[in-house]
């Protein structure tokens, strides 16, 4: 069943945009449900549609070889999926995959490239979104590089966190693996040091956030860096 359509915008760049120009844009949105796990661009995908998240969460995967993949980047409701097409770019080049069920606002890549032609308001939100991005991109990247796996998983549950709204949500020891660029034994032995503390709760793939302040402490850097260019955006 599609997702019943949003009287205002939930999606913050939607919101952004000023209202007489969120209106023109919106015969051309189709509220979408999005179901965890699943793909909505492999990379060298023609890019066939964009999406505006509204509870849901999107992981932006590299794929290292055929059994491998780790995750560059996430989008929830503070932006889009397929900025690419915002670049004059038609493909994909990476594997966007839904990490969180919900709805999003869905646009056929013929109408966007319209919208973004004619849409001043739009162009500047997002090419401020494309900033914040490309910065969570290259934070993301060093993260994985330099940080060990425990404050890697706590940055990633509570990025994941902020999107989704909640403190509760459901993943895999295989999921977080693709996630952290870790095998699945790395995924248990992170999050049993997270365990161990008492800041998160995790049984047969449900993960609980018990102590927020705790988890952020036990957090590396990387997530207050990334929190902090938000708020600043946000300003």
């Amino acid at each position: 069943m599609p997702a019943a359509k949003p009287s205002h915008a939930e999606n913050h760049l939607l919101a952004a945009i000023p209202h007489q120009a969120y209106l023109r844009m919106l015969p051309g949105l189709k509220p979408v449900d999005l179901e965890y796990g699943e793909i909505l661009y492999e990379p060298m995908d023609r890019i066939r549609f964009v999406y505006f998240p509204n509870n849901c969460l999107v992981s932006l995967l590299t794929t290292v070889d055929t059994n491998r993949t780790l995750e560059v980047g996430m989008v929830g409701n503070e932006g889009m999926v397929g900025m690419p097409l915002a670049l004059g770019v038609g493909s994909s080049s990476v594997r966007a995959l839904v990490q969180g069920s919900g709805s999003a606002m869905r646009m056929t890549a013929a109408r966007f490239r319209t919208e973004f032609k004619n849409n001043l308001p739009l162009q500047r939100a997002l090419f401020r979104y494309n900033h914040l991005l490309m910065a969570q991109i290259s934070q993301t990247a060093a993260c994985n590089r330099f940080h060990e796996a425990p404050p890697r998983l706590a940055r990633w549950l509570l990025m994941t966190s902020d999107r989704l709204h909640t403190d509760q949500f459901r993943l895999t020891h295989e999921f977080l693996s693709h996630m952290l660029g870790v095998r699945r034994v790395g995924v248990t032995q992170a999050a049993s040091a997270l365990e161990r503390k008492k800041l998160i709760e995790y049984s047969r793939g449900n993960i609980s956030i018990l102590q927020r302040k705790g988890l952020e402490a036990a957090a590396c850097t990387c997530y207050r860096v990334v929190r902090n260019l938000q708020d600043i955006a946000h300003v």
